[in-house]
């Protein structure tokens, strides 16, 4: 069950619903879900019918996807679900909205994935005015978290959620956890209608120093969730899985959160890169024949 005094919720990173069956057996709760579109090709069922020579069309992939969120939705129906737009480097606002809009009527426990970059902030700024809840993704820097805080003001707390990767952070030799430690700070000067999710998890340290550091979330797969409860569920002290000493720090900045989105350097090649590993597994699924 749920330690003693954890406020932090815990997300499971996975398009497998199964995954979310083993996750709340381990656990005993799950606060919600996280997908996107590497994870829906991940899915054994996905695997299986690409290994059988059999890819999906555009229709039939986005059916799939939807029969996925609804059977985890079903098992964590109090919790959230993450649900990710496509969208490649040229996919307009317009376009990721009208997909939001779909798949939030999917299920009533939504929010909707955007990248972190100008047409994705676009999209979740319309989105939050037409009240969804969003989830803006492929966070590498204080400055895209700064501009998600001023493209979403006016959504009610648990409606955004902002999430920045630790682990690829991590890959580069940057200390992703400072950036988690980073916007917790900035954001506790504004009115915390943004939620800190702490993504991209791969070990013990970054699961319960996430939660040390005051992450509103941590979404983390299950081979992570299964080491955490394995030690016991610890909320505080450990110390092992990450040698911060040989990563880089990432320096707190003093940034405004009172300007507008456009205002800050959201550009960053670690966006670009995520949004094309996600574009390229979605259409690794497609038959563009069909």
């Amino acid at each position: 069950m749920r330690p003693q005094g954890l406020t932090t919720k815990i997300f499971l990173d996975s398009g497998d619903p199964k995954e979310t069956k083993a996750a709340l057996d381990l656990l005993g709760f799950l606060d919600g879900q996280t997908t996107n579109p590497s994870l829906i090709a991940k899915n054994p069922d996905a695997q299986a019918r690409l290994a059988r020579g059999e890819k999906f069309s555009a229709a039939e992939v986005l059916h799939f996807y939807e029969s996925v969120t609804k059977e985890v939705a079903a098992l964590i129906p109090e919790g959230s679900v993450s649900i990710e737009v496509y969208a490649d480097a040229e996919t307009p606002a317009e376009e990721m909205l009208e997909q939001g809009k779909e798949f939030y009527g999917w299920i009533p426990n939504a929010h909707i994935k955007f990248p972190t970059t100008a047409e994705g902030l676009k999209a979740a700024e319309m989105a939050v005015k037409e009240g969804l809840r969003v989830n803006m993704t492929l966070v590498f820097s204080q400055e895209q978290a700064a501009a998600v805080y001023a493209a979403t003001k006016g959504a009610k707390k648990g409606g955004v959620f902002v999430s920045p990767f630790i682990g690829r952070l991590d890959d580069r030799g940057e200390n992703g956890l400072d950036l988690i430690s980073n916007i917790v700070q900035m954001y506790r000067r504004g009115d915390r209608h943004a939620e800190v999710l702490a993504a991209s998890v791969r070990n013990l340290s970054h699961f319960v120093r996430s939660i040390e550091l005051g992450a509103d979330i941590i979404t983390a797969p299950l081979k992570a969730i299964q080491e955490w409860a394995a030690a016991g569920m610890p909320t505080s002290g450990e110390k092992s899985g990450v040698k911060s000493e040989k990563l880089q720090p990432i320096p707190y900045r003093e940034l405004d959160l009172v300007q507008p989105r456009q205002s800050y350097n959201i550009r960053h090649e670690l966006t670009d890169s995520g949004i094309a590993k996600f574009a390229a597994d979605w259409n690794n699924l497609i038959d563009a024949g069909k």
